[in-house]
């Protein structure tokens, strides 16, 4: 079949390429699902097999953003627990989220992805951790709500052995044995796990903390995924009172603790990394261990102002995530390109903190980095896969900002014209093509109320 092309022009571009290459107004060629060319000016002419063109005056064009950090379950949880730290928050929601099953996980992953697809994220994570007893194939269930909206997708298959029993803070139902955890993450990588350049689903193996889950789970889980070749995801140093439950249990911080359990290396990115040291700073860039860095549920908790600016001085990968709607109600990844900004303008660097330039590239290619996929996508450069948004930047919400990248970032939602993942529309006007919003807002509401039945009646 021959290549058939999508020509986007006079739009601004900002590829966020090694160089941060920008154009005021230039041209964007899509041939099947990669990008052909991107240059200034009109697109070359003479091209054969064009099946549609796009005029984007007055249109910023950037690599779709990437949310390195999410847990869509908790779609069916929002506005619950709002004035609460994390471990309060989790001891008061817990009881409510084992009750999950198949039907509000699926559910639930509709609500959180196409909530951030309509506002220009291209490739999502999910990091799922709640496997209740009977609950059903939640993974599946999950994978299958991703394929359906059209995004690139990383399930990172969480686990969690340590219940209240054990000391931990979910019901002792709602856990998996060690053995179980384990073999169920290998199941899932061997079913659903694509290598490929342009995949649209891989998996991870992720124990969701150190205070949920056992050290062997740890160490096993790090064995698992590097024979599998997979990458690794945790949540690390969230809290003060996560290091203090380190020291204790273990007799040294999380940072060395997940060095001890195999838990750094370039195949490995972490969720918050609030509380980092230098020491620990200077770890992660040696291993070259990554970040997912989320402001937006940090503050919600009241966490604290993770150290961004000293990561990227030193080397450290960082990429943005929503983290779950339960902590940030909002569910979608504009909000973090603004709130990464300002929130660490609010730390010790002040306003040389972060740049505009540099919040698109966390949300871009940084997170590209985190997830290991900084070959295929995160920059719009000719041989990478075509995944892209066109925002839409001459409405009054951005009329008088002359920088589109400043716009975008710093000003309100900007509408998403057209949204490309693997040169496929899933975006047109800032409506999903291929779900129907509405149903799904139906469906959530319907399954947010039920789980609140479920969990109200034990």
């Amino acid at each position: 079949m021959p290549v058939q092309r999508i020509v986007i022009e006079n739009c601004a571009i900002a590829t966020v390429d090694a160089g941060d290459t920008e154009y005021a107004s230039g041209h964007i060629v899509v041939a099947d699902n990669r990008i052909e060319s991107v240059g200034a000016g009109k697109a070359p002419e003479n091209l054969e097999n064009v099946v549609r063109r796009v005029d984007g005056t007055g249109h910023l064009a950037t690599p779709g953003l990437v949310n390195t950090h999410h847990h869509f379950y908790q779609w069916i949880t929002r506005g619950l627990a709002t004035d609460h730290n994390l471990f309060d928050w989790l001891v008061a929601l817990y009881p409510t989220w084992a009750r999950i099953d198949e039907r509000m996980a699926y559910v639930a992953a509709q609500g959180s992805l196409a909530m951030m697809a309509r506002g220009g994220v291209t490739t999502a994570m999910d990091h799922h951790y709640v496997f209740p007893e009977g609950s059903g194939d939640l993974s599946g269930a999950i994978i299958r709500a991703a394929r359906e909206t059209g995004v690139r997708f990383t399930l990172a298959r969480g686990s969690m052995d340590r219940s209240r029993k054990d000391g931990g803070l979910p019901p002792d139902f709602a856990v998996e044995t060690l053995e179980g955890a384990l073999a169920a993450t290998e199941a899932t990588v061997d079913e659903h796990h694509d290598a490929s350049f342009d995949s649209m689903t891989q998996i991870a193996v992720a124990p969701c903390s150190p205070f949920s889950v056992s050290t062997e789970l740890m160490k096993q889980g790090a064995e698992l995924a590097r024979r599998k070749g997979v990458r690794l995801h945790t949540h690390g140093s969230e809290t003060v009172e996560e290091e203090q439950f380190c020291k204790e249990l273990f007799g040294m911080g999380p940072t060395d603790y997940f060095e001890s359990t195999g838990w750094l290396g370039e195949d490995v990115w972490m969720a918050h990394c609030v509380h980092m040291n230098d020491s620990d700073i200077a770890a992660f860039a040696r291993t070259r261990t990554g970040v997912a860095h989320c402001p937006s549920s940090n503050a919600r908790l009241a966490a604290g102002i993770a150290r961004v600016p000293d990561m990227l001085a030193a080397g450290v990968p960082v990429g943005l995530g929503v983290d779950g709607t339960a902590s940030n109600e909002s569910g979608e990844l504009h909000t973090e390109l603004r709130n990464a900004l300002l929130v660490n303008r609010l730390g010790a660097h002040r306003e040389a903190a972060l740049n505009a330039r540099q919040a698109l590239r966390l949300g871009t290619y940084g997170g590209a980095q985190v997830l290991g996929r900084a070959g295929q996508i995160g920059s719009l450069e000719a041989g990478k896969l075509a995944d892209l948004v066109l925002w839409r930047m001459d409405t009054l919400a951005h009329a008088s900002i002359a920088d589109p990248v400043t716009a975008l970032v710093l000003g309100a939602a900007a509408p998403v014209t057209l949204s490309l993942v693997n040169g496929r529309p899933v975006v047109e006007d800032s409506r999903l093509l291929l779900v129907d919003e509405d149903a799904i807002a139906r469906s959530t509401r319907d399954e947010a109320r039920r789980l609140a039945r479920i969990a109200g009646q034990d």
